[in-house]
């Protein structure tokens, strides 16, 4: 387990700024100490936070443009993506990064890392549909990770999508499966990408995302 920790530290280590490294391995050990009282990761994978958590979600970065950035995330939980991406722009003048988590336990969690880690970032304790409205417009990026099946998922990220915001969505082995079956109800300019972090897994970047037109009753004679 040491060692699984270790070579994934060392991973991020190689991808990233010796100050963004700082800002991980301290929410990494907030994460750690906040585990004890509240379930923010599966305890399975805490071993293997740096790869299953942290650099899965650092890999999405690789998707944007290196300019500043309005992300929102939602159900943001323990963090991820939200506050692995918040670590890496907090380099750039403008940057911010909304997390939007319903769960007040979780919440003050996202609080209190974030001022401990010094990172542009906006805690809303809401539910999505709440919070949404407001967030979409001027929203570079919406992801979610973990969250729902991508029909359900496409409900939510709606407003930020209709505004003209990226989406990007971790998914895992069956993402293929999830985005055929969201195509039957949403038209979708949307593309699957392989993962870093895990090579069943996969990342879907939506561009665009419209209620498909329903299928108008026939009339009744």
């Amino acid at each position: 387990m040491v060692t699984a920790h270790k070579a994934g530290r060392s991973a991020v280590a190689a991808r990233v700024s010796r100050e963004t490294l700082d800002r991980l391995d301290l929410l990494a050990e907030l994460l750690t100490h906040w585990q004890k009282t509240i379930n923010l990761v599966g305890p399975a994978s805490l071993p293997e936070l740096w790869t299953r958590h942290i650099d899965d979600s650092l890999q999405l970065l690789d998707h944007v443009p290196p300019t500043p950035l309005t992300w929102t995330d939602l159900g943001s939980g323990g963090g991820f993506p939200g506050l692995v991406v918040a670590a890496v722009l907090a380099e750039r003048d403008g940057a911010l990064v909304h997390l939007v988590e319903s769960d007040t336990r979780k919440a003050a969690f996202l609080r209190e890392a974030a001022r401990r880690a010094g990172l542009p970032v906006r805690v809303h304790p809401q539910r999505i549909e709440q919070a949404a409205p407001p967030l979409a417009a001027g929203c570079d990026v919406v992801s979610a990770r973990a969250l729902a099946p991508l029909p359900k998922l496409l409900e939510l990220a709606a407003p930020f999508l209709a505004a003209g915001a990226l989406g990007l969505f971790p998914k895992g082995k069956d993402a293929q499966s999830e985005l055929t079956a969201a195509r039957k109800g949403w038209t979708l300019d949307a593309e699957l990408r392989s993962s870093r972090s895990d090579p069943e897994a996969r990342i879907l970047l939506v561009r665009r995302a419209t209620p498909a037109a329903s299928t108008p009753a026939p009339e009744t004679p």
